[in-house]
């Protein structure tokens, strides 16, 4: 139940930040402010919740450096190490489909 108030927080948190760094330019661009903060919010979750479903497709369950790659999806400055776990994750989880002779 932690993990998943802490996924949510996070997703509240990446539609503030995404949200927010757009202010200025929805006024250049002659759109309402409201109108731009949306977007750009919902954007940005609408790419991490993309990649929380795709990361929980791949094994039935999310783990820390999973999560942690979503988010950083999201930041540019982010380092990219549990990104770098996750492919390799998911490297060996299709090696090990192939292997098997009665996966189908």
């Amino acid at each position: 139940m932690n993990k998943v108030y802490n996924v949510l927080l996070r997703i509240v948190s990446v539609f503030a930040a995404s949200g927010l760094s757009v202010i200025g330019a929805g006024a250049v661009a002659g759109i309402s402010t409201l109108k731009a903060v949306t977007v750009a919010g919902l954007t940005a979750v609408a790419t991490v919740v993309e990649k929380l479903a795709r990361s929980f497709m791949d094994d039935g369950k999310l783990d820390d450096s999973e999560i942690n790659a979503a988010f950083s999806q999201i930041d540019p400055n982010s380092e990219t190490v549990a990104e770098q776990e996750v492919e390799i994750k998911k490297a060996a989880n299709k090696k090990n489909k192939v292997d098997d002779p009665n996966y189908n």
